[in-house]
């Protein structure tokens, strides 16, 4: 049987108690074969240099559209046009395929997904310490032996350490990740965990933000910190003048002491994640129009996003440039010590937190803080949307119930 095949024929044709194909009548070796089953596949068909009639499997309708099926077809047809045994070819491909799905996952983390992980994701060597982290058990076995049942065992065994489940699932989907490039390279057949649904979460969490009297303890422990360095460096300075050494700068005569606290005012004022505070450069600040400007390459979702900054938060910078002096447009605004990019600021952060007996408030949670704060005074939530570069307003959302209008109208309802 001959014809065009396009998506209406495709549905035309109906399954017989034999097999059937229907040929293209466009494209020579273009056909689809009906199963009695009613199962129907693409396939291209042509003569070898032996004159040998072969056949190449391209996919089944359902997983293979039909543009996608001709198109592939039609590449088959041009390679054997140039002399190419295109079977051949196919099967010395799936052989090495074969032998690359027979590493374990430790090798292919290291070989192939990890490189890949480093250079195309700006979170690469993140997922790569995660997986090393979480999933070693997994690490002696082939990919083709990291089943659904395996993961489902991993994820109960978590749950009975009290790990959290959205934490679980944060770490599956890291295992997921690598497992799909796997799938897209054609080192597996089929995804190990394309039928492995997520642990339920509670999909409204409630926001951590700071209370005013928090904020207050905040600000107070910092400014104490900063005390705590200033009187270091003069008993220091004392003491390096006892003995004819050359004196360190006087941190009285600068507004901070140190980065944290300019950092700590930036995060609460601009809403920036962490990452993107160790990533900002001098160039991002423009004090003639107060704007911060979020680069595409060190933003989560990949886009520019321009933050107005408050007078505090201008202020902050300013004060903290001049302490820096003469600044290179692209030199980092908090380097580390050794001028290379933080890494964290975990420790000193947690003694302020612990100085200022607050508990259970992250780092990130500045950024909560920022948008609790926006809305509770009537910003519009897609306002909200835009300055803390959310790429869903469902994000967004967690934080309507703060808005007051809201809580208005729901006790208008009441009569």
């Amino acid at each position: 049987m001959q014809g065009k095949i396009t998506e209406s024929t495709i549905k035309k044709l109906q399954a017989a108690t034999k097999p059937y194909e229907l040929v293209d009548s466009q494209l020579k070796g273009f056909l689809i074969r009906v199963q009695p089953s009613g199962v129907k596949t693409y396939y291209f068909t042509y003569r070898n240099g032996a004159g040998k009639r072969v056949r190449i499997k391209i996919g089944k309708v359902g997983s293979v559209s039909v543009a996608q099926a001709r198109d592939l077809a039609d590449a088959h047809s041009a390679a054997v046009v140039q002399g190419k045994d295109v079977q051949s070819d196919k099967k010395d491909e799936k052989k090495k395929a074969a032998e690359l799905a027979d590493r374990t996952l430790d090798k292919f983390l290291e070989k192939h997904y990890g490189p890949w992980a480093v250079l195309n994701r700006k979170t690469g060597q993140k997922t790569i310490d995660t997986i090393k982290r979480n999933f070693s058990e997994f690490f002696p076995k082939p990919l083709h032996e990291i089943s659904l049942l395996s993961v489902e065992r991993w994820r109960t065994d978590r749950l009975k350490a009290n790990i959290k489940p959205a934490t679980i699932n944060r770490d599956v989907t890291t295992l997921r990740g690598l497992l799909t490039k796997a799938v897209e390279w054609e080192v597996l057949d089929d995804h190990p965990l394309r039928k492995l649904k997520p642990l339920q979460v509670d999909s409204s969490p409630k926001v951590r933000y700071l209370s005013a009297s928090e904020e207050t303890r905040l600000m107070d422990a910092l400014t104490a910190r900063e005390e705590g360095i200033r009187a270091g460096r003069d008993r220091g300075n004392r003491f390096r003048q006892e003995r004819g050494y050359e004196l360190l700068p006087n941190l009285r005569e600068v507004v901070y002491a140190d980065r944290l606290m300019p950092m700590v005012v930036l995060s609460l004022k601009t809403g920036m994640r962490q990452g993107e505070l160790f990533d900002l450069c001098w160039k991002d600040v423009s004090f003639d129009e107060s704007m911060i400007t979020v680069r595409a390459e060190i933003n989560k979702s990949n886009k520019t996003r321009h933050i107005p900054l408050s007078q505090t938060a201008k202020q902050c910078l300013q004060y903290w440039q001049q302490q820096a002096g003469e600044v290179e447009p692209d030199s980092l605004i908090f380097p580390a010590k050794d001028g290379a990019r933080l890494d964290n600021v975990k420790r000193s952060w947690t003694q302020v937190l612990k100085d200022a007996k607050i508990s259970g408030f992250r780092w990130h949670d500045m950024r909560h803080d920022f948008a609790s704060k926006l809305v509770m005074k009537g910003a519009p939530l897609n306002t909200v949307r835009d300055l803390c570069g959310h790429a869903d307003l469902s994000t967004t959302l967690r934080y309507a119930h703060l808005a007051p209008e809201h809580k208005a109208e729901a006790i208008a309802l009441l009569g």
